[in-house]
């Protein structure tokens, strides 16, 4: 799904500034947005607030799907298909033949979407308490998930499906009552693309063109000069690194996603990477941003993500830590976006647990973050039957504990345990890989009206001890008036001194994985 992981915030950093003025040459026009709150310029987007809805939402499912899921053989597979000896590539070959031959615009065909069911699939994120659904919009494949007006050709309603996929997915969220976001990916596409315009460089093949060689497809792969492909010092053709990147694809862009932003007015644009494009990206941000105040009658409900930490400092924007979490509470909402096996779904893949999805959420939240959680969808658009089976274990587990999750706030403290040595660097990306589970002795703490929630990250046995919530102690606790444990009828023993919390539990457990506290204070 991404840029090559080290490179993604860098990537564009060679682009120059090709800074677009009223004055600037005829093609560098300044682009043309709604009017609003916001005029395009980043000191304006400074003034941006994150919308309430998005504050306690908490919970989010994406379906991180397109065409390149129609191979089921994970990330990147349209890319790396053209990267020979490479798995994808070999068994591309193996199945399809080679890619001068049947490239990723055949693959495009073969997505068929046969069993999607928009409304069944909302019904089951919404019953595991979702509260907002992502949908992809555009890959860095090129190919735009509804009725493009730009990308007439390579589109989900003129080939594959013959749907406009995020049309049917915005109805049905909307039916649902779930706010509606997109993903789009495609600031990268001109590089990403690169090596579908090379050739295989031994065997039977060698030097016979890919297929994104082929003129007739340069509105699919692109169009470059053969300076644009030549290795860069010390790498390879076709590899992405710091390229400048023409004007006038920042501008295709620009009027890809406006595009995208004009027909389906989105709650939430998921941008995969930074502000990379300087003369066009505040434009953009700023014309969700104005047509969200359009539609809401003056108040901007629109959320727009980056994962350039800088760019969301001051207002602007909603920082994304992919697959990370961050180190500690966060004065602003933020979001982590993560999936239960590949980012596209891959066949026979070993997924994430409930246990880890259940940890990763109490610990997002609890440092006043969101989760957005992809659920890959193979070529049918049907769930498989094990990510049924995790969906179902979050969605008991929510009807339990939901409470503790949505619309709450971070404590004093995000947790206590051994658990909250094991953070990152502060907004590192791909930091989850080095997680444990966390266990009976770890706590994490959310506070919703006069409550404070304790998830209790395991269950302890007979006895839960939370020594965070000693009487005064450098929590500075008051004197606690009354413990439950959510989907707990009874009443509970508890005792609180200066060492500890002491609560004594029933023998049965309400929920799998982490239970929840409910504390009221004297």
């Amino acid at each position: 799904m991404r840029i090559s992981r080290r490179n993604a915030i860098t990537l564009m950093a060679g682009a120059p500034a090709l800074l677009l003025t009223r004055k600037s040459r005829a093609q560098e026009v300044v682009p043309e947005i709604e009017k609003g709150p916001f005029d395009g310029t980043r000191e304006k987007l400074t003034a941006y607030q994150v919308p309430q809805w998005f504050r306690d939402a908490k919970f989010g499912i994406w379906a991180h799907w397109g065409p390149q899921s129609a191979a089921e053989d994970g990330d990147w597979y349209a890319r790396n298909i053209y990267i020979q000896g490479s798995p994808q590539n070999k068994d591309h070959v193996e199945r399809f033949g080679p890619p001068s031959k049947f490239g990723h615009k055949d693959i495009c065909k073969m997505w068929t979407a046969d069993k999607f069911d928009a409304d069944h699939l909302m019904q089951l994120y919404k019953k595991a308490g979702a509260k907002y659904f992502m949908s992809m919009g555009v890959h860095h494949d090129n190919f735009d998930l509804w009725d493009s007006k730009h990308q007439p050709r390579w589109n989900a309603v003129a080939i594959g499906p013959k749907k406009d996929i995020v049309g049917l997915w915005k109805k049905a969220a909307q039916k649902q009552g779930l706010r509606f976001a997109v993903s789009e990916h495609l600031a990268y596409s001109y590089l990403w693309w690169t090596v579908s315009h090379g050739s295989d460089q031994t065997g039977p093949m060698a030097g016979v063109p890919y297929d994104g060689a082929d003129p007739q497809y340069a509105d699919l792969y692109h169009e470059y000069s053969k300076e644009f492909l030549l290795p860069e010092p010390g790498g390879r053709a076709g590899a992405v690194g710091n390229r400048p990147v023409p004007l006038a694809w920042k501008q295709h862009y620009f009027t890809r996603i406006k595009d995208l932003i004009d027909q389906h007015q989105p709650d939430l644009l998921y941008n995969d990477g930074g502000l990379s494009y300087p003369e066009v990206s505040y434009h953009l941000v700023s014309h969700l941003y104005n047509v969200s105040a359009r539609v809401h009658g003056g108040k901007v409900e629109a959320v727009y993500t980056s994962k350039g930490r800088t760019d969301c400092d001051a207002g602007t924007c909603v920082f994304d830590i992919e697959r990370g979490v961050a180190d500690q509470i966060q004065p602003n909402p933020w979001q982590t976006d993560t999936c239960i096996g590949n980012w596209h779904y891959k066949r026979d893949i070993e997924y994430k647990t409930p246990k880890r999805v259940i940890d990763m959420l109490c610990d997002i939240v609890s440092r006043n973050g969101n989760l957005m959680l992809n659920f890959p969808l193979p070529n049918s658009g049907e769930l498989d039957s094990k990510e049924l089976k995790i969906l179902d274990e979050i969605t008991r587990w929510m009807a339990v504990n939901s409470e503790g999750i949505n619309s709450t706030r971070p404590w004093k403290i995000f947790g206590d345990g051994p658990g909250t040595q094991s953070a990152a660097v502060p907004g590192q990306r791909f930091n989850e890989n080095n997680r444990k589970d966390l266990t009976g002795e770890d706590v994490r703490f959310t506070t919703k009206a006069n409550a404070l929630y304790a998830f209790v990250m395991g269950w302890p046995g007979k006895e839960a001890s939370i020594p965070a919530l000693a009487l005064g102690g450098k929590n500075s606790v008051p004197r606690v008036r009354n413990v439950e444990l959510l989907g707990h009828k009874g009443r509970l023993k508890w005792t609180q001194d200066a060492a500890t919390l002491k609560v004594e539990l029933p023998e049965e457990k309400p929920s799998d994985y982490a239970v929840t506290f409910k504390i009221a204070f004297a």
